[in-house]
């Protein structure tokens, strides 16, 4: 008992330094692109880096739980897309009340995780087809929807307010919106018996499903969790834009998972933090904002997120490895 309880302490402490590397982290990319230029570090493109953030950091805090379990989610890029023209097409061609079309791409979403969980428990499809799958019926679906034309929502009074309102002044509601969802998910993947499911799942699967737990049950519930953060994406990004756009969103993804492997979330499963997944999304996010205060082509950024997503995933497999877990 006496070692167990040290074997988790050690996790414990191991993993607080780990989310610590990874804000000192953040701080110093921070740090080097104030001195770079020192427009960085003015509060109207700090707002744009969080504004941006708001996006990514809802889709990473969603694929969070799937990572966890030992899954991928390779569709939560052009669910954005779909969610978003979903509100659109609600809001514009039904003339659906604003609450209302915010239930609609809540629901798109939580319906394009229930039919990924659905195809990887019942069809037993790996994760990456299932959501590759997904991606391109997101992709064709949002395309077919909105006629390949964007859908305007200047006209729908108080959409745009949904992200670039101000509850707290000068503070955009869309920042406000990630940050109250993080912590939702925090307490829910902490506090909860989903939580509890979710990191038993991607520790030990065969283990979890030999102590009675239903683990395609909660395998969907948990691919539903990460849809409904893929269906608050749309809405924050829809409603930033006042419009949905149909052909944007391809990419996102990658951000997502870097953000969340950056934040210490294990590609393994059994392993990962909402907090950590939070950093992870600022450190992309201002990554990138400072790429393009720097004048850095387009290009070159998605070379630079490609070699972030290397070392993240090289620290992963050195944590593993000198936790002996490899």
């Amino acid at each position: 008992m006496a070692k167990l309880t040290n074997n988790a302490l050690l996790v414990s402490i191991r993993h607080r330094a780990e989310q610590s590397l990874a804000f000192a982290s953040l701080v110093v990319i921070f740090l080097f692109f104030t001195v770079a230029n020192e427009a960085f570090a003015t509060w109207s493109n700090i707002t744009g880096i969080l504004l941006s953030t708001a996006v990514i950091g809802l889709l990473a805090i969603g694929t969070t739980f799937v990572i966890i379990t030992g899954g991928i989610d390779l569709s939560i890029g052009t669910g954005v897309t779909l969610t978003s023209v979903m509100v659109g097409w609600a809001l514009k061609n039904v003339g659906m009340p604003i609450w209302l079309g915010i239930l609609v791409g809540i629901g798109t979403g939580a319906l394009m995780g229930f039919f990924s969980g659905l195809a990887i428990t019942r069809l037993k499809l790996p994760p990456f087809i299932a959501t590759l799958a997904m991606m391109l019926i997101a992709k064709g679906l949002a395309l077919v929807i909105s006629n390949v034309a964007p859908i305007y929502l200047e006209s729908v009074k108080g959409y745009n307010s949904i992200a670039l309102g101000n509850i707290i002044p000068n503070f955009p509601n869309a920042v406000l919106i990630f940050f109250v969802s993080a912590f939702i998910a925090s307490i829910i993947l902490n506090r909860t018996i989903i939580g509890r499911y979710t990191f038993a799942i991607g520790s030990n699967e065969e283990a979890t499903k030999l102590s009675g737990i239903n683990v395609d049950r909660w395998k969907i519930l948990v691919y539903v969790i990460g849809g409904v953060y893929i269906g608050l994406a749309g809405i924050v990004l829809s409603s930033r834009l006042s419009s949905a756009q149909p052909a944007l969103g391809q990419g996102y993804e990658l951000e997502a998972i870097a953000a969340v492997i950056i934040g210490g979330t294990s590609l393994l499963g059994g392993k990962g933090s909402i907090t950590g997944t939070v950093i992870g999304a600022l450190i992309m996010a201002v990554l990138i904002n400072g790429l393009r205060i720097m004048q850095i082509q387009q290009e070159w950024q998605t070379v630079v997120t490609g070699f972030v997503i290397i070392v993240a995933v090289y620290a992963d497999s050195v944590r593993r490895r000198n936790a002996g877990e490899l």
